[in-house]
């Protein structure tokens, strides 16, 4: 018996919801979600909704019931859900009021295992008191820091009898291995909803499971370690600032080298205005890759030029960042080197040798260190603390999928931004 394709519509607007259900289903959905977002937003509405559009398929209601297990279970199976769920970390009496109303309604109860620190001894209590069916889920939270959920997940389907849903980052290239550590219910939810076409992502889901053979994708994959860089090459300056709550980048730089795109890990050097000695050292001291960030205190003369250039070139370094001045810009732009700098002046300073390399310096406000990343394009430069960089990378790669699948929306429903987010909903009354 193959595995249930279960997605979550986890959108705050039903019209977007039901757009990518409608293509879930020509893809070959099995089970749709209204999501807790969704439930949150439109309300029971949601699964009433999806219940009269696709009546042949079973609508899960998603809510996380932490209390009043009865009105809440009975709310959703009136509504037309087939299964909802409630939370393993409710009541004893909160999750055998859920089981006894499902019962009565004809309703399969899921018990999600989330935060569930003893969770084998919980789902095997929970399955002793009649559950339908369990949930192994890593919160999208946690996800940004590259969790996932097979290890937790191959414990709980060792050891119980009725079925395991798992969700928490599944795409085509790890739903074989979801199916191999034991979930029977494969809960699929960005690697879908986010795509600009959900459709062809279900139908490769769909063949992932039928086949059990994994399809490489691009995006929906949540990284760490090595795997930063690679992201980092995908997502824009504007995508790490959007998920890092709108956080602000280096101010007052100029792109040099415009088209240009700069990844690397930072390489920090401070100097006194207009002495250039320590940014050139700074190039032996770097390692291929880098990005040298240069504090000259934003003011001139030039510490930077086309010989320095060619010389990090040589290096093979990343790019540069400049607080102060750079000169040489027509033929540091022929290099097509990477270079952002607060000034352009023709005269340069003098090497006395004066400064560090290595320490922390401040830019704008921003501290950055040795290690940092450091990622600049056309709209400027975004720093990436060391310490940060699994989260921050993860969170700007689920903001590049996000305004994939808006823009889809955009181009074929023919729709303004304001519509196809439902700006007007959301305006603060």
């Amino acid at each position: 018996m193959l595995p249930i394709l279960q997605v979550a519509l986890d959108f705050v607007d039903l019209h977007r919801a039901m757009k990518v259900a409608e293509e879930a289903v020509e893809g070959g959905a099995d089970w749709l979600e209204a999501g807790t977002p969704l439930i949150k937003s439109e309300g029971l509405n949601a699964v009433r909704r999806l219940h009269e559009a696709f009546p042949a398929l079973s609508i899960v209601a998603d809510m996380k019931t932490m209390d009043a297990g009865r009105i809440e279970m009975e709310s959703a199976a009136k509504a037309g859900a087939k299964s909802a769920i409630v939370m393993g970390t409710a009541s004893d009496s909160t999750i055998k009021e859920c089981i006894a109303a499902g019962r009565n309604y004809g309703l399969d109860i899921g018990v999600d295992l989330l935060g569930v620190k003893d969770y084998v001894t919980r789902a095997r209590e929970v399955e002793g008191w009649g559950a339908s069916y369990l949930g192994v889920h890593v919160p999208i939270d946690d996800q940004m820091k590259g969790m996932n959920p097979f290890g937790r997940l191959r414990e709980v389907a060792s050891q119980v009898t009725i079925p395991v849903a798992v969700a928490g980052g599944i795409n085509s290239e790890n739903a074989p291995e979801a199916v191999k550590a034991g979930a029977r219910i494969i809960i699929v939810g960005g690697a879908i909803t986010k795509s600009a076409d959900a459709k062809k992502a279900t139908r490769e889901i769909k063949k992932t499971l039928r086949t059990g053979q994994a399809i490489s994708t691009e995006l929906y994959r949540r990284v760490s370690g090595n795997g930063i860089k690679e992201a980092l090459q995908k997502v824009s300056t504007s995508n790490v600032s959007d998920g890092d709550h709108r956080a602000a980048g280096l101010c007052g730089l100029q792109v040099i080298t415009p088209g240009q795109k700069m990844v690397g890990s930072a390489l920090t050097v401070r100097c006194y205005p207009g002495d250039w000695a320590k940014p050139v050292e700074a190039i032996d001291v770097a390692h291929p890759g880098q990005v040298l960030v240069i504090d000259a205190g934003g003011v001139g003369p030039a510490i930077w030029g086309e010989l320095a250039t060619l010389s990090a070139i040589q290096k093979g370094l990343a790019g540069v960042v400049v607080n102060g001045a750079i000169r040489d810009v027509h033929e540091i732009r022929k290099l097509n080197f990477p270079a952002f700098t607060r000034l352009v002046m023709p005269n340069a300073g003098e090497p006395k040798g004066l400064g560090e390399i290595g320490v922390p310096v401040n830019i704008s406000g921003i501290t950055v260190c040795t290690g940092d990343w450091i990622i600049g394009d056309d709209d400027g430069v975004m720093v990436i603390p060391r310490q940060e960089a699994e989260e921050m990378v993860n969170r700007a790669m689920d903001w590049l999928e996000k305004e994939n699948r808006i823009r889809a929306e955009i181009q074929k429903g023919k729709k303004s931004l304001a519509k196809a987010i439902d700006l007007l909903k959301w305006e603060k009354k």
